[in-house]
């Protein structure tokens, strides 16, 4: 069993480096994402296709400014940039279950 704080590492380490199959594979296959506007992705197929052109494209980047952790949940403060004209902060919560994200909450 893999430690949750460590699958989320792991994600957003695929993520900084833009490599879209080590990061799906951080995602269970039945993934639940709940994104800021009120859309969710369903699956890793859906999150495959939602940030394939921003990973070719090379131009996302997140880094951590902090993080709560709490049996399945691992809660991070992100600074995102590379998604909008400035810097975007938001908080997203990840649940991990048997080493897979399998749900993701961003909120603010």
């Amino acid at each position: 069993m893999t430690a949750p704080e460590s699958v989320v590492e792991r994600q957003l380490a695929a993520y900084n480096s833009h490599d879209l199959d080590a990061f799906a594979a951080t995602y269970a296959a039945d993934v639940v994402i709940n994104r800021r506007s009120g859309s969710q992705l369903l699956g890793r197929e859906a999150l495959r296709e939602a940030y394939a052109g921003m990973f070719a494209e090379g131009r996302c980047r997140a880094e951590i400014s902090g993080r709560l952790t709490e049996g399945d949940w691992v809660v991070d403060h992100e600074v995102a940039h590379g998604i909008t004209a400035e810097p975007l902060r938001v908080l997203v919560a990840y649940r991990v279950r048997g080493g897979l994200i399998d749900r993701v909450d961003f909120l603010g």
